[in-house]
């Protein structure tokens, strides 16, 4: 004997417009996945740009010249850290006063190093210069660079004044939260729509 079974009605799923639009998941998956790298790459940054400097004792500055073309460009954030003046080097990258007690800070690469009565004595230029800076001494330095976040410091220039290290610390512990918050709730799966 032969018999015909009916195959289970598609009403329910077109009751519940699923599977009328067969890229819809497809597409809220994609758009979850590239909200969730946006997320993730401004974490990273705001991590590079706040708590990594915090936790090493290091200054982000906002590069405002070209002098150090091209390799560094104005609107990039350097991350300096303390050195001692014994740890400096030739080619290194240092954060320091021109004058003492000035609060003006420029950063240049060392292309001399003496060691003298007066201590540890430096020559600096910009890589984009054609003249060496004046001599300074060691205790002038603020930091030797650890690297560059390019760009951010547009973002940072935005808001100044005393608000400015609150609010963009705020900003990345709430990004790193979202972060893992997006890691650990996952997009609604076909398997879960399914699900009765």
């Amino acid at each position: 004997m032969t018999t015909l079974t009916e195959p289970e009605a598609p009403a329910a799923t077109a009751a519940t417009g699923e599977g009328s639009t067969p890229g819809r998941g497809l597409g809220r998956q994609i758009w979850w996945w590239v909200c969730t790298l946006v997320v993730i790459v401004l974490a990273v940054i705001s991590a590079l740009v706040t708590v990594i400097p915090l936790i090493f004792g290091a200054v982000p500055l906002t590069v405002l010249t070209g002098s150090m073309r091209p390799g560094i460009q104005p609107g990039d954030v350097v991350v300096s850290a303390p050195a001692s003046p014994h740890d400096l080097r030739l080619g290194d990258i240092v954060t320091f006063q021109p004058e003492s007690d000035d609060p003006t800070l420029i950063t240049h690469r060392i292309i001399a190093l003496s060691d003298g009565d007066a201590g540890v004595q430096l020559i600096t230029r910009g890589d984009a210069n054609s003249a060496d800076d004046p001599q300074i001494l060691a205790e002038q330095v603020r930091g030797r660079m650890l690297y560059v976040v390019p760009k951010v410091g547009y973002v940072t220039n935005m808001v100044s004044g005393d608000l400015r290290g609150p609010l963009v610390t705020i900003a990345g512990f709430g990004l790193v939260g979202y972060a893992v918050f997006t890691f650990v709730r996952r997009p609604r799966g076909a398997s879960e729509r399914n699900t009765p």
